[in-house]
């Protein structure tokens, strides 16, 4: 493997995350407590052919800044160029987080149906647990069919904590 995966620890208010980048495209924005950051990083490393070198690059620092002025509340949405590495099935779930409003929240079943999959809850809720890019692509704004708060890579503190900020500065849709 002579590919690299950069990587920088950004400490968030809710978190420590690890963002990393593959050639000019964010492929990584992920808790590194979660039960789920290890076979993220086997993924990446699979099926980019790449290793992982601790540094900085334009995209990271641009992804810390843009996460600065998200927890300051003055960014809503991300304009880093993002890699996601997965399956078709993955990338379209992860493509779809995308599309939820900032200060909203969809049930699994929901982003089933936004996919044209509505039966496919369960590998919905799997290709989300398997995100890479947190926060980024907000799996946070995805809850329970009754709206409660369920899994969440970075715990449901943070998942809360992440909700609260966001429902506090959204200004309401006339």
């Amino acid at each position: 493997m002579n590919c690299q995966i950069t990587i920088y620890n950004y400490e968030s208010p809710c978190g420590e995350l690890v963002v990393g980048s593959f050639g000019d495209r964010l492929c990584i924005c992920d808790w590194t407590h979660s039960q789920k950051h290890e076979a993220n990083r086997r993924r990446l490393v699979s099926l980019l052919r790449a290793d992982f070198a601790e540094g900085l690059t334009p995209v990271i620092e641009r992804t810390a800044e843009q996460l600065d002025e998200y927890f300051a509340g003055v960014r809503r949405d991300f304009d880093v160029p993002l890699l996601f590495v997965g399956t078709e099935f993955q990338k379209k779930v992860w493509e779809t987080l995308l599309t939820i409003p900032y200060g909203h929240t969809v049930s699994y079943g929901e982003m089933a149906r936004l996919i044209g999959m509505s039966k496919a809850v369960r590998a919905v809720a799997a290709a989300i647990g398997a995100n890479a890019l947190s926060i980024i692509a907000p799996c946070h704004r995805v809850t329970g069919s009754n709206g409660a708060l369920t899994g969440y890579a970075g715990g449901l503190e943070a998942k809360r904590f992440l909700l609260e900020l966001e429902q506090e500065l959204s200004t309401p849709i006339p």
